[in-house]
């Protein structure tokens, strides 16, 4: 295992994670009371969270309130929001803003997605899901080619991201592509995809789920989303069962997901692990363990990176496979880069990438560690 750097902070204005912190999250807020008429409670909560010079709790007697205040120890009460490590700060505002919204309720609000707004307008329209059902025309080789790389720009489909990007067209080069060795790891057993975005981008993760089944790479599927709202457009079982609602009546791919949820070929799956301010090498013993036992894991998008190889500034060039060679289990990551952390390029690659190259959303990586 190579040395760790130092944990990724927000303290510098010049930074990626700062502009998270002062520019996206209050857009963020905007949007969510844009969404729903809240009321003036509500509102005020979320005004003060944006407000606050210094991180406060959850409100005393919150279920989850002893964990957080462990994992945020000599953070929460004490630091600002731009002085704590990056993953945390990003982590505990969402946690905050569900509990400012009385997600968890009691009352009236309770279990209301206040990104569901966002999410419904972002649902792919109908000739998204015939370009993907198309792709079943096409041999076998190039529809798993097709596949994997609309997975991967799918991952540009993040509305918090979109709150703040500055460039908007579909991925312009895998740095990376590993994508031979995904197909050479799925040979018929299970595999996880721990899934990122609902919308736009869980409908070809959809399709590479269908295809995995419907060719035999694999027995089954086991769908990880998200146990309660997070970082906007993040996927919990409601956003799987809407998307695929949207598939028409006689698509052959929305008949047979559907059909694989009723056989249990396909499962979905949810963790509290997956609503916390941690990486996979914390993850509990009994999702390290369903890792460990899958054929293969294939984790999409920048969170799901930054907790399999740590958010932390890695030159750019460690390779993938030290540092997530502790991961329980083969492992694949499919992710457009929108935050700092990239290992695994051949080296002079960074030295002819523009200097956004990092957080644009202009460039991804297929890395695969088996």
């Amino acid at each position: 295992m190579p040395v760790e750097p130092p944990v990724i902070v927000c303290s510098d204005p010049r930074s990626f994670p700062y502009s998270v912190i002062r520019e996206r999250h209050p857009k963020i807020v905007e949007r969510v009371l844009a969404g729903y008429p809240y009321a003036p409670a509500v509102r005020e909560r979320l005004g003060r969270l944006l407000q606050e010079d210094v991180i406060q709790p959850l409100r005393a007697g919150a279920h989850d309130g002893e964990l957080w205040a462990g994992w945020g120890d000599g953070m929460i009460g004490r630091a600002s929001w731009v002085d704590v490590p990056f993953l945390f700060a990003e982590n505990f505002f969402y946690r905050r803003l569900l509990e400012a919204v009385d997600y968890y309720g009691p009352g009236a609000w309770q279990g209301i997605d206040p990104f569901g707004p966002q999410k419904r307008a972002d649902l792919p329209g109908a000739a998204e899901l015939a370009e993907l059902d198309a792709l079943q025309q096409l041999p076998e080789a190039r529809q798993a080619d097709g596949l994997v790389r609309a997975a991967v720009w799918g991952n540009r489909a993040d509305l918090g991201f979109g709150l703040v990007a500055t460039h908007h067209d579909k991925v312009d080069e895998l740095l990376v592509d590993d994508s031979a060795r995904l197909w050479e790891l799925a040979r018929g057993g299970t595999v996880i995809v721990v899934a990122d975005n609902a919308g736009r981008e869980l409908l070809p993760d959809l399709v590479l789920i269908d295809f995995l089944l419907r060719t035999g790479r694999a027995g089954t599927v086991e769908l990880h989303v998200k146990p309660a709202p997070y970082f906007v457009s993040d996927a919990m079982t409601a956003d799987v069962l809407d998307e695929l609602g949207r598939f028409p009546a006689g698509s052959e791919v929305g008949t047979r997901l559907r059909q694989a949820l009723k056989s249990e070929r396909l499962r979905l799956y949810t963790q509290s692990f997956y609503c916390a301010p941690l990486t996979f090498h914390d993850a509990p013993a009994e999702l390290a363990a369903r890792f460990a036992e899958a054929e293969l894991t294939i984790l999409k998008g920048d969170l799901n990176y930054r907790r399999l190889v740590g958010d932390r500034l890695w030159p750019v060039t460690t390779p993938f496979a030290e540092v997530s060679g502790y991961f329980p289990g083969p492992v694949a990551a499919l992710r457009t880069l929108k935050s700092d952390v990239v290992t695994g390029l051949a080296a002079g690659v960074e030295g002819r990438l523009p200097a956004s190259w990092r957080t644009s959303g202009a460039f991804a990586l297929v890395q695969v560690r088996g």
